[in-house]
């Protein structure tokens, strides 16, 4: 028989995620699909506390910011576009109001700090290793007081010409992350790390450049995982842009993978990273979730308060079975009609 395609065997971690540790994801937008998968079977998650951040200097300055449980003031916004906007977060956390702005981004930092010191796992989802810097001599309207570094983590739609467009060095995000694992170690020893490399193509920088890019953040991270113990690496990557190999698994605009080819992501987690004793959970998580998305015809019919009555039963009994899990949610929808 002939084979038209090369599958990725992907070996099983040694260690595996259970229902009962915590999941930091950090990183791209890559970083939702996984996180919205994780959270829909149950798992306990915190996804991206600066908002999507592409490139590792932001991404690991962003966790060590949780660490040393940051507070950003005034001096560390600028005014732009009618928003108060931070050089350090994506665009969701700008907002009108300098307090309104201040109290969402130092509210979510709290909500790190204290998440990653009881994190099990961090899962980092590397997008590129362009980096946009501050030219020498940046205009005032944009400058910020006592930030550390020219890198921003996005650029908010302010003029290009204010920045200086950079590919890092295998060696400098080497640097970062052997940097991070430091400061990781100290704060949470016991916490252990994911990486992926986002498997969306970064357009805009050309073809040729995303594929340096990736190639940097690969070799870079393979460095990390090599070296030390504790470090994972799951090919997201390879698995769309080698296995799968085909636009019919991309959406429209032929970047960000579709629903189909996250969802095969996916099952090729499950299979490599999650530990068996969950697979009971996420298979009748699976029927719940349908169950909740479905819109009845006649929602006062007899036939849908059976149907609500017979899934408020199930999860019930998952609830009773599974103290430690939290089904709140799906009871409250069962129960409520």
């Amino acid at each position: 028989m002939t084979n038209f395609r090369l599958a990725l065997n992907i070996p099983r971690f040694p260690q595996k995620i259970n229902y009962r540790q915590k999941l930091f994801l950090s990183g791209s937008c890559f970083t939702e699909h996984i996180t919205r998968q994780l959270a829909d079977n149950k798992f306990t998650t915190l996804e991206n506390p600066n908002g999507i951040l592409f490139n590792p200097v932001s991404i690991a300055a962003s966790v060590v910011s949780y660490i040393e449980q940051k507070r950003y003031s005034e001096e560390d916004l600028f005014y732009y576009n009618e928003l108060w906007n931070s050089w350090d977060h994506h665009s969701r956390f700008s907002h009108p109001d300098k307090q309104t702005a201040l109290q969402q981004m130092n509210d979510s930092q709290q909500v790190a700090h204290a998440y990653l010191k009881q994190a099990n796992w961090l899962i980092l989802t590397l997008g590129s290793a362009f980096v946009y810097e501050w030219i020498e001599k940046p205009s005032p309207l944009y400058t910020v007081k006592n930030r550390d570094t020219d890198i921003v983590a996005n650029c908010h739609k302010v003029p290009a010409d204010r920045f200086r467009k950079k590919l890092l060095t295998t060696e400098e995000v080497f640097t970062v992350l052997d940097n991070l694992r430091y400061r990781l170690m100290l704060f949470n020893p016991n916490i252990k790390i994911i990486y992926t490399i986002s498997p969306v193509r970064h357009a805009r920088d050309g073809l040729v450049e995303n594929n340096k890019s990736k190639a940097t953040l690969i070799q870079a991270v393979h460095h990390v995982v090599e070296k030390f113990e504790n470090h994972f690496y799951f090919p997201a990557y390879e698995l769309v842009i080698d296995d799968l190999r085909d636009y019919r698994f991309y959406a429209e605009d032929m970047i960000h993978p579709n629903y189909l080819a996250t969802a095969y992501v996916w099952e090729k987690f499950t299979a490599a990273c999650i530990d068996p004793s969950c697979y009971a959970v996420m298979k009748a998580m699976e029927k719940i979730n349908i169950a909740v998305k479905h819109r009845p015809f006649n929602p006062s019919s007899e036939a849908h308060r059976q149907f609500l009555s017979s899934y408020f039963t199930k999860v019930q009994a998952l609830q009773e079975q599974y103290p430690y899990l939290n089904f709140t949610e799906e009871l409250n929808h069962f129960g409520g009609s």
